[in-house]
Parts: structure tokens; C-alpha cells; sequence
């Protein structure tokens, strides 16, 4: 029914970029908001970029001048472009989005995960 699936991650050094894609697949459903967490060996899951349907965006403190979230409504698909990236910004890094879909209702869907490390 509805599917997201995470690519762009790897392996950079410190202060290096990378771009983070997602797209969502399937039928029958509306996006609404999706944003990027991620989850680092030990730690729990939080929120790094989150993007409404209107294309407001917020960011976790860690992140705010070095990352930037960004959505393409027609293809179904949200990105995160990371730049000056530090170690500590080594993770999982999930997509997620809030979707209507005609048979579960408004539901939040993950994908599959992608892993960036940053090497010092």
C-alpha cells in the first residue's frame, strides 16, 4: 500500500556533504508532513528535519545551519542535504511521513533506513 524508501547515505569525513533521499510508493494515499530522524548506537530516535505539506520547515538545534529539508510534492519525495558534517552526526537515519491513506487513516509510515558515518 504505501512504502518509503531511504538512499544517499555512506561513509564521509568530517566536514564533508551528503544528500539524503526519500521517496514514498504505493496508491491511495495524501502526504502530509514528513521529516528525517535518525538513531545513533545506544541512543534514542530523534527528530532531525521535519517539512509540512506548505513546505514549513523546522530543525533540531544540533542541525540548524547545516542541514537543509527539502520536498518535490509531484515526485513524492523529500530530501535532507547535510553539509559540514561532524561525527557525532553518525547514525541511522530514517524517513518519515504523515499520510492519509483511504483504509488506515492519518498514520505516520518509516522507511527501511539508511546509515551515514562520519569519519573524524
Amino acid at each position: 500500500q504505501v512504502q518509503l524508501v531511504e538512499s544517499g547515505g555512506g561513509l564521509v569525513q568530517s566536514g564533508g556533504s551528503l544528500r539524503l533521499s526519500c521517496v514514498v510508493s504505493g496508491s491511495g494515499f495524501s502526504i502530509y508532513n514528513m521529516g528525517w530522524y535518525r538513531q545513533a548506537p545506544g541512543k534514542q530516535r530523534e527528530l532531525v528535519a521535519r517539512i509540512t505539506k506548505t513546505e514549513t520547515t523546522t530543525y533540531a538545534d544540533s542541525v540548524k545551519g547545516r542541514f537543509t529539508i527539502s520536498r518535490d510534492n509531484p515526485k513524492n519525495m523529500v530530501y535532507l542535504q547535510m553539509t559540514s558534517l561532524k561525527p557525532e552526526d553518525t547514525a541511522v537515519y530514517y524517513c518519515n511521513g504523515l499520510l492519509y491513506h483511504l483504509v488506515s487513516g492519518l498514520r505516520t509510515y518509516w522507511g527501511q533506513g539508511t546509515q551515514v558515518t562520519v569519519s573524524s
